[in-house]
């Protein structure tokens, strides 16, 4: 095959076994210069670890490596390391951030390529004693997020950021980089809201009039469609359609997906009226200190047994309502549960008060990576109610197999893709670790739960079921359900009412069979 003639990445007869599962069997497709390629499938089909094969992850290394070739413009190569892939020019932005919590996002996207200055001393003593060329750090920075064409605070650490922005500096810092012929973006959108995935897709199509070519990954189907120039479909470990973006749609793509029909979206058919139940929860005047999130002067009260829908646009203060009354940010104002007064900034007073919460950062304060699936649904019914313990005078000790027996018990509701209950989390794809994240909140028994982009990373088969399960948890045990969600006809499809919130204030609350046209003019109203 002459060079020139070559596609820039082609992917040969791939296999790969992993935590004894055979997770790819004979993967083949291309990749052509300034192509963007769409890679879908469920959660646990292998699209991340074809990814990390291609990136040259440890991981591939030290589980026994992998069959098959990857060529590069038509030279097989052999990464052993993510660097010797971003020497050839190929780039990834991981679901799992890889940022360091301490630095700005200046230093995070010029991180072991910082511009140097000369100095007096480094000329005597040599370039390790060069200093930092803080200005163009700046400049190289700015640029590349000019590149993204989303606008970040670069000065920003990104412990203080919120999470869609630290995304948006991982896509920055490979953009900063000069070589860049490849960009793998695993599930970008996922943590981030509808108009920023839509800045992004912008910047998607920038970088392939560029030249760079891009492997997107995402469970949101009508972007895939809007930005690539094909689609690989992935089942059970095999590519099971290779297909130009024009020539397919949602429902010929979920198909072959899944392998069955899944209902499309739509309005919830099963609404209840609430209006005469009692007011559970009550918040008055409530502001939280969230970055990137305006919460304001919020108002809302919450019907015992409803499922209550909160969204709205970006930084708007859907995201830091539920974060400000669990004591996750700093919040003033006032919140009564049950007639009672909740303490704002004490996570656990809201616990004790029988309140859980599903964060929209499931990796940052969701799971215990290192711990199994076992410790991960039952430790916090452990601490705070002292469930799943035996007692025998002053010694206590686990019941191991109560803890066994209801972790299987979630595994099968949620369908969780996994080994067995004594599996790590960290090894589970990002759709499985969410609904391990689901049944935590559910084996608390709360009486109340907060549940922030529930179905976030989470591929369309999974998703149904996730929203049947809140859906199931909230008529079966009479829990009241705040669902919190960038995707309002998911909102549509499970809530009872729907608040939108804009500028930090409530600016409305409809039912959810109302039209999105309406809920879309609240989106955009200005409260005063």
């Amino acid at each position: 095959m002459e060079k020139n003639n070559a596609p820039l990445l082609e992917m040969r007869n791939i296999k790969k076994g992993f935590f004894g599962n055979q997770v790819l069997t004979d993967i083949n497709f291309t990749l052509e210069a300034g192509q963007v390629l769409g890679l879908v499938g469920e959660n646990g089909a292998g699209k991340s670890t074809l990814m990390k094969i291609l990136f040259g992850m440890d991981v591939i290394r030290e589980t026994g490596g992998y069959e098959g070739d990857v060529l590069i413009e038509g030279e097989k190569v052999q990464f052993n390391t993510p660097f010797d892939a971003l020497k050839a020019g190929i780039g990834m932005v991981h679901q799992e951030f890889s940022l360091i919590p301490g630095f700005t996002a200046t230093e995070n996207i010029l991180l072991n390529r910082e511009p140097k200055k000369k100095s007096v001393i480094s000329e005597v003593f040599g370039q390790r004693l060069d200093t930092l060329d803080y200005k163009e750090m700046d400049n190289r920075a700015a640029k590349a997020i000019e590149k993204m064409g989303v606008d970040i605070d670069q000065k920003m650490v990104i412990s203080s950021m919120p999470v869609g922005h630290k995304q948006f500096t991982e896509i920055a810092r490979e953009l900063s980089k000069e070589n860049l012929k490849l960009l793998i973006l695993d599930e970008p959108t996922a943590v981030l809201t509808e108009q920023e995935a839509q800045a992004l897709l912008d910047s998607i199509r920038g970088m392939a009039s560029r030249g760079i070519a891009v492997i997107f990954i995402t469970h949101r189907l009508q972007e895939i469609l809007s930005v690539c120039d094909k689609v690989v479909i992935m089942r059970d470990g095999y590519v099971v359609k290779d297909v130009a973006a024009r020539e397919t749609d949602v429902r010929d793509i979920t198909h072959y997906m899944v392998g069955r029909e899944v209902a499309a979206g739509g309005a919830a058919h099963d609404i209840r009226d609430h209006s005469d139940a009692r007011t559970i929860m009550s918040i008055r005047k409530l502001w939280v200190d969230m970055p990137g999130e305006i919460v304001r002067n919020v108002d809302l009260d919450v019907k015992e047994g409803e499922i209550l829908g909160i969204g709205g646009l970006a930084g708007q203060g859907k995201l830091g309502i539920p974060n400000g009354v669990m004591g996750l940010y700093e919040a003033g104002g006032t919140v009564e549960f049950d007639g009672k007064p909740i303490a704002l900034n004490s996570p656990r007073k809201c616990l004790d008060s029988q309140l859980a919460f599903v964060s929209e950062d499931r990796r940052g304060v969701g799971l215990l990576l290192d711990e199994s699936l076992e410790w991960n649904v039952a430790f916090p019914a452990m601490q705070v109610q002292n469930k799943f313990l035996k007692r025998l005078g002053f010694f206590t000790w686990r019941d191991e197999k109560a803890i066994h027996q209801v972790t299987n018990q979630y595994i099968e509701e949620l369908q969780i893709k996994c080994t067995g209950s004594g599996q790590k989390a960290r090894e589970l794809s990002g759709g499985n670790q969410q609904k391990v994240c689901l049944a935590k909140a559910f084996a608390l028994e709360p009486r109340f739960l907060f549940v922030s982009e529930p179905t976030r990373g989470i591929d369309v088969g999974a998703k149904a079921l996730v929203l049947e399960a809140l859906k199931k948890f909230n008529r079966e045990s009479g829990v009241t359900v705040v669902m919190i969600s960038s995707e309002l006809e998911e909102l549509r499809q499970v809530c009872d009412r729907i608040a939108i919130v804009s500028g930090g204030r409530i600016a409305g609350i409809l039912p959810a069979d109302h039209s999105s046209e309406e809920f879309g003019m609240l989106m955009v109203s200005q409260v005063k």
